[in-house]
C-alpha cells in the first residue's frame, strides 16, 4: 500500500504536477499501520461518518451507525457488492449523544441519553426518514456516562445500561450504575443488575445465551489499577461492586468502608487497566477459521489519561470448552504507535451475513471491514 502511494508521488513530482492527497489515500495511511493474523485483511467499508460509534444491521444489508457528540445517526450499505458502502444517508440529527442503535421488525431504535426513539419502516424511507416515536423517556439526562449501548436480546426485549454520573460516587437513585431491559414498546422496565460503572458493549454467548458485558473501571487509582472488566450476568438483583469494589478484589479507598469484595459478583475476565473496552461480539459467522467460532472480539477504545497509553486495538478473548474465558490476544493492533501516537480508536463490532466483521472508529469517522481469504476453514 505504501509503495503504491510512493509511486504516485514520484510520478506527480516527475510530471511537475501537484499531488492532491485524497481521503482514500489518508485511509491507506491508517490501514498500513494495522496488523492482523495471517490470512486476514482490513479495508475501509465506509468513511465520512464523524464520531461513528455503535452499529446495527437492518434489512437489505443496511447498517445503522450511532454517534456521540456528533448527534447524528447514519445509514450505509454496500449495494453494488464491491466491499465498500456507498455514500451514507442521514437518518437523524440534533440528537443528544445517540450512541446506541438497534433494529427489529423493520424499525430502527436509537438510544439518546434519557430516551429511546423508534423510526418505523425505516428501510423504505431512508431518503425521507419518518419522525421518531418516543419509546421511553424516563432515563436520567446526565451526560457523564449517559451515552447508551442498545441491543435486542434473545428474549426480544431491549437491553441498555445507565452509567454512574461521575468517576466515583454512590448515586442515590437505583437506576444509576444499572443494567436494564424493557419491552420493545417501552413498557415493563426492569433493573437487572447494579454496581456497573459504565458499560458500552454487551453480547450473548451463543451456546449458553448468557449475557456478557464490559465495564470501564474508575480513574485515579494509578496507571495499572483497577482492571477493566468482562462480566457475566446471571440473575436479577446481582451487584457487580461499583463503587465499593473494583475488579473483584480491590476495595475502593473512598467507599469500601463496611463492605466486602466477596459480597459482589467478580468479573469473569480482567482486562488491563484503562483500555476502555466497548463493543463486543461473539463470532458466529462462517467465514473465519473454525478456531474463531464462538470466541469474543473486543473493541478496546484506549486509555485517555494513563502515563503510557494502552488499548487502541481489537482483542480476541478466547473461551475454553467449559465456556469460560481463558486467554486474551491481539486481533487487530497498530492504531497505537510506539511513541504513543494514536491513529484510530475502535468502538463497536458487527458480524455481517457473509461472516466478515465491521469495526467502527470514532476518531477517524470510519468503518473497517475485516475479511478472511486464507486457508484453515
Amino acid at each position: 500500500m505504501q509503495a503504491h502511494r510512493s509511486k504516485k508521488l514520484l510520478a506527480a513530482l516527475c510530471s511537475g504536477t501537484a499531488l492532491a492527497v485524497s481521503a482514500a489515500d489518508d485511509h491507506q495511511d491508517v490501514l498500513a499501520k494495522l496488523h492482523v493474523p495471517a490470512g486476514f485483511s482490513v479495508s475501509v467499508y465506509a468513511d465520512g461518518l464523524p464520531n461513528a460509534r455503535s452499529l446495527a444491521l437492518g434489512d437489505q444489508g443496511v447498517i445503522y451507525v450511532g454517534t456521540g457528540r456528533e448527534g447524528k445517526v447514519y445509514a450505509v450499505a454496500d449495494r453494488n457488492g464491491d466491499g465498500k458502502a456507498e455514500p451514507h444517508q442521514l437518518i437523524a440529527s440534533d440528537l443528544t449523544m445517540p450512541n446506541g442503535v438497534a433494529y427489529k421488525d423493520g424499525a430502527l431504535y436509537v438510544a439518546a441519553i434519557n430516551r429511546i426513539l423508534r423510526y418505523d419502516a425505516i428501510t423504505a424511507h431512508l431518503d425521507h426518514p419518518p419522525a421518531p416515536v418516543v419509546v421511553y423517556d424516563q432515563f436520567p439526562s446526565d451526560k457523564h456516562h449517559g451515552w447508551k449501548y442498545l441491543r435486542f436480546g434473545p428474549d426480544g426485549k431491549l437491553y441498555t445500561a445507565v452509567g454512574a454520573p461521575c468517576n466515583i460516587c454512590n448515586p442515590d437513585q437505583d437506576i444509576y450504575t444499572s443494567l436494564v431491559r424493557l419491552n420493545a414498546d417501552g413498557s415493563g422496565l426492569e433493573i437487572l443488575a447494579r454496581g456497573i460503572r459504565n458499560t458500552v458493549g454487551f453480547d450473548w454467548q451463543p451456546q449458553s445465551h448468557a449475557l456478557y458485558f464490559n465495564d470501564n473501571g474508575r480513574d485515579y487509582l494509578g496507571d495499572d489499577a483497577p482492571p477493566d472488566e468482562l462480566n457475566r450476568w446471571s440473575h436479577a438483583g446481582e451487584h457487580f461492586g461499583y463503587p465499593y469494589c473494583h475488579g473483584g478484589d480491590i476495595p475502593d479507598p473512598e467507599f469500601a468502608a463496611g463492605k466486602h469484595c466477596a459480597d459482589f459478583t467478580p468479573p469473569v475476565w480482567k482486562y488491563a487497566a484503562h483500555i476502555a473496552p466497548l463493543g463486543i461480539r461473539f463470532y458466529t459467522g462462517g467465514q473465519f477459521p473454525a478456531s474463531y467460532n464462538n470466541q469474543l472480539f473486543v473493541a478496546q477504545h484506549g486509555s485517555w489519561n494513563r502515563t503510557d497509553p494502552q488499548g487502541y486495538r481489537v482483542a480476541l478473548v478466547k473461551f475454553g470448552t467449559d465456556g469460560q474465558p481463558i486467554a486474551e490476544e491481539d486481533f487487530i493492533s497498530g492504531w497505537l504507535d510506539k511513541d504513543g501516537t494514536v491513529s484510530g480508536r475502535p468502538v463497536d463490532i458487527l458480524t455481517l451475513p457473509d461472516g466478515s466483521l465491521l469495526i467502527s472508529d470514532d476518531k477517524n469517522g470510519l468503518i473497517y471491514k475485516v475479511t478472511y481469504q486464507g486457508k484453515g476453514h
